[in-house]
Formats: structure tokens, sequence, C-alpha cells
């Protein structure tokens, strides 16, 4: 059974930065692709970066381009997401991804449709 398990969000300032880690079990894809969405209230989800673990490629959304960065630790099954001078449009559960298996990966595009397995998410919130 596949399970996804992300933490490490919290509170932080405009300008603050956090890590979170998202750890993978129960699958055994001589590759894959994993990624982090997020989703505000009231708006739709939306893709935030993906990683590879065929060469590590990533993949960004514009939005957070340069701010954020994905990384992976492929023996522990574990992705993580860097993210510094967050602004209060950063503000979202975050939820880590597992892209079904696929004769092509479309991990680049962010597609949430092509995810199939899902953690529970960890929350990200601003603090004045």
């Amino acid at each position: 059974q596949v399970r996804l398990e992300e933490s490490g969000g919290g509170s932080v300032q405009p300008g603050g930065s956090l890590r979170l880690s998202c750890a993978a079990s129960g699958f055994d894809y001589s590759t894959y692709c994993m990624a982090w969405f997020r989703q505000a209230p009231g708006k739709k989800r939306e893709g935030v970066a993906s990683i590879s673990s065929r060469g590590g490629r990533t993949s960004y959304a514009d939005s957070v381009k340069d701010r954020f960065t994905i990384s992976q630790d492929i023996a522990k099954k574990t992705i993580y997401l860097e993210m510094r001078y967050l602004e209060p449009e950063d503000t979202a559960r975050y939820y880590c991804a597992l892209e079904r298996p696929r004769p092509t990966s479309r991990c680049g595009l962010l597609v949430d449709l092509d995810f199939a397995y899902w953690g529970q998410g960890t929350q990200v919130t601003f603090s004045s």
C-alpha cells in the first residue's frame, strides 16, 4: 500500500523560510515522479514543483521559481521542498503526490490528474 506522509509545515512570517518533507513507502517502481501541490482556501489545487527519480529533473510553477527548491533522497524515497522568501500568497495546504506509473512520464507538466497517490497535506500559514 502506497503511503505518503508530509511534515514541516507551520507558521512563518513574510520573507521567512520553511522546509517540507514527504516520506513515501509501499511501492517499488524503477523510476517515478513525485511532486508538491498546494491548495489555498477557495482556490484550485495547483502544482508547485516536481522531481523525477531518473536524473533528478525538476520542474517549478512560475510563481515559486527562484524561491522554492525541490530535492530528493532516493534511498529514503523522500522528497523535500525548501521554501524561501515566503509570501502571504504562499499560504496553503501543501500536498505530496506520486505519479501513477505510465510508459512516458508527464512529471514536468504538474497535472494533478496524473498523480494517483496523495498525502494528507501539511499547512503553511503566515503570522504577522
